[in-house]
């Protein structure tokens, strides 16, 4: 089990009635509420967010705009490390299209966010 005190920060609009169910949730239960999330995503016609974070991420916030996606995040690196977590930092992520069809996501390291940003 890992520590709650790394537990991860939900993002901004979530509501607590759900993180506080989320929270409740095995690994399995997880991974099949991200199945339906994404299932639900589909039927309103939503594209699925071009992030997938590494283990060691916290996303603190997703915004979507025209173009790109704003994500705002922290990191943790190697155990030991007395300066963890790192950030709040910015990033601008994309989807670019390739010429054989597929895309690959991109993201753009905007700068560091200050706490009252956040």
């Amino acid at each position: 089990m890992t520590d709650a005190a790394e537990r991860p920060t939900p993002p901004e609009g979530l509501p607590p009635k759900l993180v506080a169910e989320l929270r409740e949730c095995t690994p399995g239960e997880l991974r099949k509420a991200i199945v339906h999330a994404q299932e639900l995503l589909h039927f309103h016609g939503e594209a699925e967010l071009p992030i997938d974070p590494e283990d060691n991420d916290d996303i603190l916030r997703v915004t979507e705009h025209d173009g790109y996606t704003e994500v705002v995040k922290q990191f943790r690196c190697a155990d030991g490390c007395d300066d963890c977590p790192h950030g709040p930092y910015l990033y601008h992520v994309t989807e670019e299209p390739h010429p054989d069809g597929t895309s690959k996501v991109h993201w753009s390291f905007m700068g560091t966010v200050h706490e009252r940003e956040v």
